[in-house]
């Protein structure tokens, strides 16, 4: 990438894969306008996977997951940051966790949120807070950068791909057969039971895009209780559905691009699929479609009501799925027909 000369610029999006996805446009933003600045992320856990070898990033800092509990960790990425000598910090996520990490850094311009969605304690850590007034999340994460010269109505996200990743995902595909023809994607797993979509729904899905549209079904999983749910979702299609493979972060990016169509709850594979260019449906039960949904004209996002829970049912996002039983499969059906139209 040569040397950089500009400012040095760290993002602080820790968690989670879909969070972390949302926040890629920034990347991509400050790049565009500030090319000569030397840009770094630091992120918890499996997310780091998809910032790997992104042509925006010139540094990618990985941390553990649980870091802030260990005084021992906190002190080695004190030093790790601080001799990088950051100018300015972007913190998207703005929790307590993520404001301590810019804190830490030693970076003398800290952006955060003013207001309500400046939460915890992240409001104390950062010295620039932005008023941020947008209705989409990834909307929200280019007006925390805006102070920094960027577009906040652009986005892009421009996810690599590693040939490895394409030729295992392709040689996956010529075995199924489904390279040489269309499917959908399908994502029934969630991270709480609060997002999941019964999957009976998903197996009448699954046999009207095979019946009705000609596309196979290709049912993705994470974890034994979701590949549980995918193959009774494959054993209950009529043969229109395939179980996909165990995958990393980045087979499964490969696996949304050369899909016709995604379909699944509020969750990190819907987003990956918008990520890379794939027509989205998100189904949307505890949280807000039109703030966390499939983002962009050319995806549809579902939600029959929205239940926020109360108390600590709230705070944890452990309500049960009757929103999302309230959506219906033909209105499911109705959004993938607008797409593959």
């Amino acid at each position: 990438m040569g040397t950089r000369t500009g400012l040095r610029i760290l993002i602080v999006r820790l968690s989670a894969i879909g969070d972390v996805i949302h926040g890629v446009p920034v990347l991509c933003a400050l790049r565009r306008t500030l090319p000569n600045a030397f840009l770094g992320w630091v992120v918890e856990g499996r997310a780091g996977q998809l910032l790997e070898g992104h042509p925006a990033l010139d540094e990618l800092i990985r941390i553990p997951r649980g870091w802030l509990k260990s005084p021992r960790t906190v002190w080695e990425l004190r030093h790790q940051l601080r001799r990088r000598h950051w100018d300015v910090t972007v913190d998207l996520q703005c929790l307590t966790k993520s404001a301590i990490a810019a804190w830490i850094s030693g970076a003398p311009r800290r952006l955060g949120v003013a207001g309500p969605d400046g939460r915890e304690l992240s409001k104390w850590f950062h010295n620039e807070l932005v008023e941020v007034r947008a209705v989409h999340v990834i909307e929200h994460y280019l007006q925390i950068a805006a102070p920094l010269g960027i577009d906040p109505t652009r986005v892009e996200f421009q996810l690599p791909e590693r040939a490895e990743d394409a030729q295992t995902v392709e040689a996956f595909l010529d075995g199924v057969p489904l390279r040489d023809s269309r499917y959908a994607l399908l994502n029934p797993g969630a991270g709480h039971p609060s997002k999941i979509w019964p999957a009976d729904r998903y197996g009448e899905l699954a046999q009207y895009l095979g019946l009705q549209r000609g596309i196979r079904s290709l049912v993705v999983w994470a974890g034994p209780a979701e590949r549980a749910m995918a193959e009774w979702i494959v054993a209950n299609s009529a043969g229109h559905a395939v179980l996909a493979p165990e995958t990393t972060l980045c087979e499964l990016a490969a696996f949304c691009r050369r899909a016709a169509l995604c379909v699944g709850s509020d969750t990190g594979p819907v987003h990956l699929a918008v990520a890379v260019g794939t027509p989205s449906v998100s189904l949307h039960g505890n949280t807000r479609a039109e703030w966390s949904g499939a983002y962009g004209p050319a995806n549809r996002r579902i939600q029959a009501f929205h239940d926020a829970g109360t108390g600590l049912s709230r705070a944890y996002r452990k309500t049960d799925n009757r929103a999302m039983k309230a959506i219906r499969v033909s209105q499911v059906t109705e959004a993938c027909n607008a797409l593959l139209t």
